[in-house]
């Protein structure tokens, strides 16, 4: 295989159980750089849990990860950072009173020594942000802008250009689109295609086919723990992934039992 197409993280047969329950039974899904691989599914249907074992919050019952060819444990999420796997969640694990570079850097300061001290520094840090935010097309009033006066989907991008900038090669994007208007959501996915392009690859989970297709790559559906299949961009047709994802047959059934109106 040629290595500029070979997958940057494998994710092989992952079962997960807690305890009696199965929330992921022999899931496989290849992450290629550069690509949007889009993670589909209704509620339930293991996304969470799935982008959680990827990210090192849970471990696998059994399985294979592999991350550039190579076997990986990931005994907790700094493990997965470490190796480049940066997870964006619904919460965004941001402070709202806080300034757009204090929230940027939060964790991973920028320490200015004066004489024996160190202190947080401002000037690098609010070079830094506004240089991130301008490349993503956010024009901000100024880096001590409170990131509650953003909009959810600015909030969004400021996140996706903190883990860009600290060295993310797999971007988790967790249903980012979720609770944003139409512009808020156009955005976050320019955004989504702009880190693509770095050579980024990025895992969009959502249950939006639309947003899905916009932006995606391949597609991978799960379904109460299982994949029910992954397709590449022009293989499968919209209509054709939404069935997929409300349950196949089911639905067929339901829109015959209602006179075709579902």
């Amino acid at each position: 295989m040629n290595p500029e197409h070979a997958p940057l993280i494998e994710m092989k047969n992952i079962e997960k159980h807690f305890g009696s329950v199965i929330a992921l039974a022999g899931v496989s899904v290849e992450i290629y750089p550069g690509e949007c691989h889009c993670l589909l599914g209704d509620n339930g249907a293991g996304k969470s849990t799935f982008i959680k074992t990827m990210s090192g919050v849970h471990r696998p019952t059994s399985g294979e990860i592999l991350f550039e060819g190579r076997p990986m444990r990931f005994d907790d999420p700094r493990d997965a950072i470490e190796a480049g796997i940066a997870t964006v969640y619904q919460d965004l694990a941001m402070i709202p009173l806080m300034s757009v570079s204090r929230n940027f850097f939060m964790g991973n300061e920028p320490l200015k020594k004066v004489g024996p001290l160190k202190f947080f520094d401002h000037a690098l840090a609010a070079e830094v942000t506004m240089s991130e935010m301008r490349k993503m097309g956010i024009n901000l009033r100024g880096p001590d802008q409170a990131v509650g006066t953003l909009s959810g989907g600015e909030r969004q991008t400021v996140a996706i250009a903190r883990a860009v900038h600290f060295g993310a090669k797999v971007l988790i994007l967790d249903e980012p689109t979720s609770a944003l208007g139409v512009r808020q959501t156009a955005n976050v996915l320019a955004t989504i295609d702009k880190v693509r392009k770095q050579g980024i690859a990025v895992v969009f989970i959502t249950h939006n086919v639309r947003h899905a297709l916009a932006v995606g790559d391949r597609f991978t559906v799960l379904n109460r723990g299982k994949t029910l299949g992954t397709a590449q961009r022009g293989q499968i047709t919209p209509d054709e992934l939404q069935d997929l994802m409300a349950g196949g047959q089911e639905l067929v059934a339901l829109e015959d039992s209602l006179g075709g109106t579902v």
